[in-house]
Parts: C-alpha cells; structure tokens; sequence
C-alpha cells in the first residue's frame, strides 16, 4: 500500500470495513468513508449510524450516498426476474461486479481522489501487465470468487488491506483499539436483502398467481409429486423439495412456460460442458485454449479442470475434463489458476 494518498473507501458498518479504515490509516492514507444505502430491512439503519460513529472516532470524512432505487432495478428486479426464469441467480457477484466498484470509481472521480478500498478479503497481484484478484489468506472468508468481473481500471486503483488477515485476526484488531461493537458484529449470511428465505421475499415481490402448485416429474414426463411452484427450486437441489422416496432425488431441470420441475438421481445431473455469457477475460493468454485452468462454480470448495474456449457467437464454452453436476443456468462461473482469478462469465442454458 503506498502512503500519503487518498483513498475512498466502502464502509458497510461492519467488523472488516471498520478495521480496514484503521489499517489504512495506519499505512498513512488519509481515508474518506463512503456508506451505500442499498438494502434497508425494515427500515434498520443502524449501520450508518455505526459507520459514520466510527469514522468520528477516526477523524475520517463520512459521506452517504443513496442508491436504493438504483439496487432495486439492478439487483432485486434481476433476482427476482432470475427466478421466475428458473435461473439461480449470483446477486452478491452481480453487486460487486456492476454495483459496488463501479459506484466506488464514480464518486471516487467526483472527489478528485484515486485509491479505491473495501473490506475484501482479497488480494491482487501484477501479472503481464495485467492485474489479477488473487485469494485472501482466510481460506474461510476469501471472497475472490465474487469479483471475477471488475475491470482493469478499477483493480488497477483498488488497495486492499484485508487480503493478508483471517476474521480472527481483524477482530482482535478491533478489541484491542477498544472498538469493541465493531470487534463483535456478527458475520452477514447470504443474500442481504432475504438472508434466510428467498421464498418468501419472492412472493412478497410477485403477483399471486405468478407462483402455482405444479408437478414433480421424472425425466421420461411422468408425475412424481406436486411441488409448491417451480421457482421455488433451483437446480441441484435435494432438500426441501417435500417428497419422500425410496431413493436420492435431485432437481435436474425447470420448465417454466410448463410450472414443470423435473428430478433425476445425481448421475442424471453430471455434464462435461457449459457455455457462458456476460463473461470478462482478464488476459485471454492465461485461459484460452489451456488445459491447467480450474474453474468454480460455487463460492467455496468445488474446483473443476476444465479447457475454455471462445467460440463465434462470443459465449464461452467450457469443456470439463471430468463430469460436473448442478450446473444450473444463472449461475456464476471463476475460472482460476492457482489462488489468481482470470476471469468468470455467467452460465447459459444448455
């Protein structure tokens, strides 16, 4: 991190902005606060409260920028839409990628000011000429799989104080500055605006009739069960479909213009390809046509070898060196090499 620069920094309220806006400062940056009002459950805005307090207490610029119409038509409309399309939708990427950073750079630019910094546990490294995410040292919280999409002239400005701390390691940071409520927040889980039941967020979000009991059947049409409304689902599933059988069933596809949900056992479900949209290469050198790259199709553990190739139609087509299942529409994909991100797309219907 270089000192005596300025630098905007995205402040949530939470353990790891706060105590990146102490490690910042220590680094010698003089640190302007920004806090997004995106999401307010009931009203809650207890987090500008304890963003723009801690900033006193550090003598930091506070500012709070409003951007709940703007979340909504970017972010809710798109889960919402993703649903009701039978798609898995990736909301906190989506953010990230398209939200978060881009309104960091803006305001950033509006203020005359270069740096830009979050409470990511993330890193980033200069390869080529080209910069890359690479992993946090938490293996628990790196977050490196959501920002596959930021493009270079944000990474370029990006510092990233986190990068080399675990969660423990930051609390104990907190407490031992006597910043003891920022020490002892709780960890956000999921989706922040329907952390626990998108169901029922989702309902709240559509017509009545929009979701209707429909049929569980199997691969050859055959009716299984009945099932509560197919965006209720998501491909992969096995819990919570209510149905109870002498055997393992998954969700293997949703058919909408039918209200359809068909399951299968989890071999039904493996697939040695998938082609991408929206994608970003990072450096087309690294990924192209290579047989070492790893891509991910959830947030933690699941790692795949897989060869990517750009095809005319400008999708990606990712061929997978061994049978992946739950591949589901919506979903995000990261393609990476080692701990360094080199790209990610989001994935099509067959």
């Amino acid at each position: 991190m270089n000192a005596k620069r300025r630098v905007l920094l995205g402040m949530s309220g939470g353990t790891d902005s706060s105590v990146a806006a102490m490690l910042l400062q220590d680094a010698g940056y003089e640190v302007v606060g920004v806090t997004f009002r995106f999401y307010e459950k009931d009203g809650n805005t207890e987090y500008l409260d304890d963003a723009r307090d801690l900033c006193s207490r550090l003598g930091i610029q506070h500012i709070i920028s409003d951007q709940r119409e703007l979340f909504k038509s970017t972010i809710i409309d798109y889960f919402v839409s993703e649903y009701m399309s039978g798609h898995t939708p990736v909301p906190c990427t989506l953010c990230n990628n398209r939200l978060k950073w881009p309104l960091l750079r803006r305001i950033a630019d509006e203020m005359g000011i270069y740096h830009l910094a979050t409470g990511h546990y993330v890193q980033k490294r200069k390869i080529d000429n080209y910069w890359h995410i690479t992993n946090g040292a938490d293996e628990d919280k790196n977050q490196s799989f959501f920002l596959w999409g930021v493009p270079q002239d944000i990474l370029e400005r990006m510092v990233l104080p986190m990068g080399e701390l675990t969660k423990q390691q930051v609390r104990k940071i907190a407490e031992e500055r006597g910043f003891l409520k920022a020490a002892q927040k709780r960890d956000s889980l999921g989706v922040c605006f329907c952390p626990m039941d998108y169901r029922t967020f989702l309902r709240s979000r559509v017509p009545a009739e929009a979701i209707q009991k429909g049929k569980f059947v199997d691969a050859e049409g055959n009716f299984i069960a009945w099932h509560e409304g197919y965006p209720f689902y998501t491909i992969g599933q096995r819990r919570g479909l209510g149905i109870d059988l002498n055997q393992a069933v998954f969700v293997k596809e949703i058919v909408p213009a039918e209200n359809k949900v068909v399951l299968g056992d989890l071999r039904s479900l493996e697939r040695t390809e998938m082609r991408l949209k929206d994608w970003n290469i990072i450096n087309p050198a690294l990924l192209l046509g290579l047989d070492d790259v790893v891509v991910k199709i959830r947030y933690r553990k699941q790692e795949n070898r897989c060869t990517v190739t750009l095809l005319a139609d400008n999708t990606l087509l990712v061929r997978l060196h061994e049978p992946l299942t739950a591949i589901a529409p919506g979903q995000a994909a990261a393609f990476y090499r080692g701990d360094m991100v080199l790209g990610g797309g989001i994935i099509m219907e067959k």
